[in-house]
């Protein structure tokens, strides 16, 4: 441990399973007081608890109302909120010609609207303080365009994008850093259920999708999460409003 997030407040948001509870783990590695926050409680609580998180919040970032209550949790239990990891998603499938209204709705409200409401509480109580902050917005290669199957997604990610841009434009004098890391096909619990519910997976679709990348694998959850400590901790200097590309394809490039 180097202490990069000592005495630092850092939310973790989808901060279950995934990156976003490999996000805990590094941040807890790191000093900081860790809260995670996910829609189920009793699977939260154990993350929570095996992590050795300060705390558990539920929240299903679909509902606003949720994510304002989850940050003002966080700040009446421990004064202030420092750092905030946006890492929930949603990511069912759908083309631009069998996307209903509802799943629209659904992956904006989980990709795109929830980010922004827990952005805007996060900031509000930085700026409150006059005291300096930085937030992660985890996004998705899929933001660049996506496979035709992830029409909602590709647009909802695509807008996050945009407003990772825009807000640390806005508050980059309240010294709030905010940036954005677009993850390539990363081997989550959720992507998991996600290959084998829409693509017929078995047990050995890692493997196999793994042949076929110059890594010879698929990128591990705890990969990306030491990027995100990074962009949270002050190592990465000024940078903000910066959306990264972390994948081991090179958009735009082709042979």
């Amino acid at each position: 441990m180097s202490g990069l997030l000592a005495d630092r407040v850092v939310l973790v948001v989808g901060g279950t399973s995934g990156v976003g509870a490999a996000v805990a783990r590094v941040a807890l590695r790191e000093g900081a007081t860790v809260a995670v926050a996910g829609r189920r409680r009793d699977h939260g609580e154990k993350v929570a608890a095996d992590l050795g998180a300060m705390m558990f919040v539920p929240c299903d970032v679909a509902d606003v109302e949720a994510c304002r209550a989850v940050v003002a949790t966080v700040v009446a239990a421990f004064g202030r909120i420092d750092g905030l990891v946006t890492a929930a998603g949603l990511t069912d499938r759908g083309s631009l010609l069998d996307t209903t209204p509802e799943l629209f709705d659904a992956q904006i409200a989980v990709n795109l609207r929830g980010p922004f409401f827990l952005m805007q509480a996060a900031v509000a109580d930085m700026v409150r303080r006059g005291e300096p902050g930085a937030i992660v917005n985890v996004g998705s290669e899929a933001s660049r365009g996506g496979a035709p199957v992830l029409a909602p997604y590709a647009a909802a990610k695509g807008g996050l994008a945009t407003l990772t841009r825009n807000a640390a434009h806005a508050h980059r004098f309240d010294r709030i850093r905010i940036n954005q890391l677009d993850i390539g096909w990363t081997a989550t619990e959720g992507e998991d259920a996600t290959q084998r519910r829409f693509h017929g997976a078995g047990d050995d679709w890692r493997t196999r999708a793994g042949a076929d990348l110059p890594a010879g694998r698929l990128a591990a959850p705890e990969d990306a999460a030491e990027m995100v400590l990074l962009l949270l901790s002050d190592r990465s200097g000024v940078v903000t409003g910066s959306v990264i590309d972390w994948d081991q394809q090179v958009p735009g490039a082709h042979d």
